[in-house]
């Protein structure tokens, strides 16, 4: 069979059997660390925080940790400052010149920036860590448990929670150069994944539970999970090309250029970005009832309760429009039409029938806006896709499979690793992953 000579292919590779091997101990660890309790909180009395988790918001966090978060694990915080951090020095990036200078200095800048992004990722654990202790507090106080007092607990478990989550930013780290690369995200895909066995479980049982039809219910969730699965992939991998014509230059007796090239633009230009953005802006209304003192009847959480059921009308509604909003920010600053015409000028490149320069800035910036305005309507539709399934009766668990950032994000990390497997195979003369055609990564097409 095809798939059985590919892995042995695979493991006939040493480099890429090595790197194989060093992703699968180091994902073994964070996941052996997702269990550790903070010292001094007692495991069963985590059950009011599994609860806060079991949906929500909240649950969005507790699937990227893989658990941890509700585990009170060391590394409950994950990941995800060292996220937000990012898009922050992103923002200032194009902001504020320093930034961009350090953009421009190649080598030595991305190291930089990188410096700054880890101050500001550990500055973020040093705020959110207490927040995360007095929200277990509350929590494990609703069921008759208690964190520890003192200035001391509260110290020390700040610096565990820090380390921790550094720790986890070292290991992606180390999968990137080690590894077979996307360390950062193939750390969260794997948070994602460790609850999908019991999620599909979950889901399949109550199916057959039912008096009758649940098995082919069940069938049909899945036909249409594959269904949304594909249309992740169009989306993360489509693209329009430009045709680009470069002049002909005689260098002496030789004639250079002449060739026809593309440009691919992405549909999706933005990939998650918008979805992190906008969900981001939706943790505002939770934090302003707890400001309220969570009072259920308070008027904070009349005016801004439905705006934190990630099921409801409203949520959704909002949450889509933004997504809209922010594909169209984050593709305008991430993609410079001018920038492009002035590099295809400067190598003697053009358009075919469109003037170099100002003209061809133009052409491509419309085209950007053709093409970003169906991305992100179906990118929104991604976003709410666990919605509808929760509508037609869907246990939450596994309806947040069915889109938002979870899957965009299996899908792509899926794709970028399948795609460096399939390079270490062509470059050592075997057969790729597919018997035709190059498998496309978020990158970019492959050609």
């Amino acid at each position: 069979m095809r798939a059985v000579d590919t892995i042995k292919n695979i493991w006939k590779i040493e480099d890429l059997r090595n790197r194989i091997l060093v992703t699968l101990l180091l994902i073994t660890v964070y996941r052996f660390l997702s269990v550790i309790t903070i010292p001094g909180i007692d495991p069963s009395a985590l059950t009011a925080l599994r609860d806060q988790t079991s949906g929500g918001l909240m649950g969005l966090l507790d699937m990227f940790s893989g658990g941890a978060f509700s585990n009170a694990s060391i590394v409950a915080l994950g990941i995800m400052p060292y996220i937000s951090a990012s898009i922050v020095i992103q923002l200032l990036s194009i902001a504020i010149p320093h930034f961009q200078k350090l953009q421009r200095e190649g080598e030595s800048g991305r190291r930089k920036i990188n410096q700054y992004t880890r101050y500001l990722t550990l500055a973020i654990l040093l705020l959110q860590a207490p927040t995360y202790l007095i929200n277990l507090n509350v929590q494990m106080r609703a069921v008759g448990g208690a964190v520890p007092t003192g200035m001391w607990f509260t110290i020390s478990s700040t610096v565990i929670l820090a380390a921790g989550s550094m720790f986890v930013l070292w290991l992606g780290e180390r999968i990137t150069d080690k590894g077979i690369g996307n360390g950062i995200s193939f750390i969260i895909m794997v948070g994602i994944l460790a609850r999908l066995p019991q999620s599909l479980f979950q889901e399949f049982y109550s199916r057959i539970s039912e008096a009758s039809g649940g098995l082919v219910m069940f069938i049909i969730e899945i036909l249409l999970l594959l269904a949304v699965i594909a249309g992740a992939i169009l989306l993360v991998q489509g693209t329009r090309r430009i045709p680009v014509q470069y002049a002909k230059q005689m260098i002496g007796n030789k004639q250079y250029g002449g060739a026809r090239q593309y440009i691919p633009l992405k549909v999706n230009a933005a990939n998650v970005m918008p979805i992190i953005f906008a969900q981001a802006i939706m943790f505002i209304p939770v934090a302003l009832i707890g400001y309220g003192s969570g009072d259920p009847d308070s008027w904070m959480a009349r005016i801004f309760g439905p705006l934190t059921d990630i099921y409801g009308f409203w949520y959704n509604f909002i949450n889509a429009v933004l997504i809209i909003l922010f594909t169209y920010f984050y593709t305008a600053i991430t993609i410079n039409p001018k920038q492009m015409a002035e590099d295809l000028k400067r190598n003697n490149g053009f358009i075919p029938g469109v003037k170099p320069g100002k003209k061809t800035a133009e052409y491509i910036d419309e085209i950007m806006s053709r093409i970003t305005l169906p991305g992100s309507f179906f990118l929104a539709l991604v976003a709410i896709m666990p919605a509808f399934a929760h509508f037609f009766g869907i246990q939450p668990e596994f309806a947040s499979f069915f889109g938002g950032t979870s899957l965009l994000i299996l899908v792509g990390v899926v794709l970028d690793t399948l795609q460096q497997v399939e390079s270490h195979l062509l470059m050592r003369h075997y057969d790729g992953l597919l018997k035709s055609g190059r498998i496309k990564g978020r990158q970019g097409n492959a050609y």
